[in-house]
């Protein structure tokens, strides 16, 4: 690790080999806790390379507890988080109204790090019980059309750095990681990342995969479609800008789509949305990001996708696939 420590401080790159092979080491212990936090520290300073993150991927990927969903075609929808702008859980209400609109979806998840409130915290205050057994999470995909995947279940490897990553409180290369590695290897996905050059990243490691994906950056920050900007899309097929007004929509502020500053007002801002008694603002921001994932799978235009998941907020859908999870995962 010093070898490798004093080349990343003088401004050198690791090869994606050596960047696996740092990961494999941390999970088997061979590192302590200094040499880690220092490992992740040196990334918050400089730029992850596409080689660095393709061999962190590959480490946690080859790491994790598999689960094979592949009967079910189902979708994630998950923000590499770090943007730093503190919205209510978007991309797992999203989610719900997205299985709601019959789609399945397998939704990828953590508790928060560098922000207030997680899309694990949430779901956990609100009941649901973690599983990585496969019978059970086949179980709510068919039941309820969506399961949680609570990566600490999945990624036993990274128990030695969630304490360092919870004590350093900000964002580092574990948030670009999160939604690349989902242990179900969904072929379809949403991926909000925070800047341009992580989706520029990103949209060349998905082109080596036979993923169907879009790839969205707000360009005012957000790591999803925040509405209160353009949002940049890149898909297996195109790329494209994003304006509210393709779906008939008004321009929204960041006050609009605050999270709150506790997992309590999390939880229910969540709750109002999903009850359908969420702001006009509120249940845009949702619509959009859960019409895209619906458009995805369906293969088709972003404005039916919209309507479809509007569908399953309003009428109570996206609801009962929540209730029928949590009540599933406690029975």
């Amino acid at each position: 690790m010093k070898d490798i420590l004093n080349r990343l401080i003088n401004h050198e790159s690791i090869s994606s080999e050596e960047a696996k092979q740092v990961l494999v080491n941390i999970s088997k212990g061979d590192y302590n806790q200094s040499q880690i936090a220092s490992f992740l520290t040196v990334y918050m300073m400089r730029n992850i390379t596409l080689e660095e993150l393709q061999g962190f991927r590959d480490a946690l990927l080859e790491l994790c507890i598999p689960i094979d969903l592949t009967d079910f075609n189902t979708i994630d929808l998950c923000g590499t988080g770090g943007d730093g702008k503190d919205t209510f859980n978007i991309s797992t209400l999203a989610s719900f109204v997205t299985a709601g609109a019959g789609v399945k979806v397998a939704k990828h998840g953590n508790y928060g790090v560098s922000s207030t409130c997680g899309s694990s915290n949430v779901m956990e205050y609100l009941g649901l019980t973690f599983s990585n057994d496969e019978d059970v999470l086949k179980r709510a995909l068919d039941k309820a059309g969506i399961c949680v995947l609570h990566a600490p279940l999945f990624h036993p490897a990274m128990k030695n750095v969630a304490p360092i990553r919870k004590a350093l409180g900000v964002k580092t290369f574990f948030n670009m990681l999160g939604p690349m590695v989902n242990p179900s290897f969904p072929k379809n996905q949403i991926v909000g990342v925070f800047n341009l050059e992580l989706q520029r990243i990103y949209s060349y490691l998905y082109q080596k995969t036979d993923k169907n994906y879009n790839i969205i950056h707000s360009l005012d920050g957000y790591d999803e479609i925040s509405l209160t900007s353009d949002t940049k899309v890149v898909s297996n097929t195109s790329e494209s800008m994003f304006s509210s007004k393709d779906l008939g929509l008004s321009q929204i502020q960041q006050s609009d789509i605050f999270g709150g500053d506790s997992v309590k007002s999390s939880a229910k801002i969540f709750l109002n949305v999903i009850n359908g008694k969420g702001t006009e603002a509120q249940n845009n921001v949702v619509c959009a990001n859960a019409g895209l994932a619906i458009a995805t799978v369906q293969q088709i235009d972003h404005k039916s996708g919209f309507e479809l998941a509007k569908e399953s907020l309003f009428n109570g859908k996206a609801k009962t696939a929540l209730n029928t999870l949590i009540a599933l995962s406690n029975s």
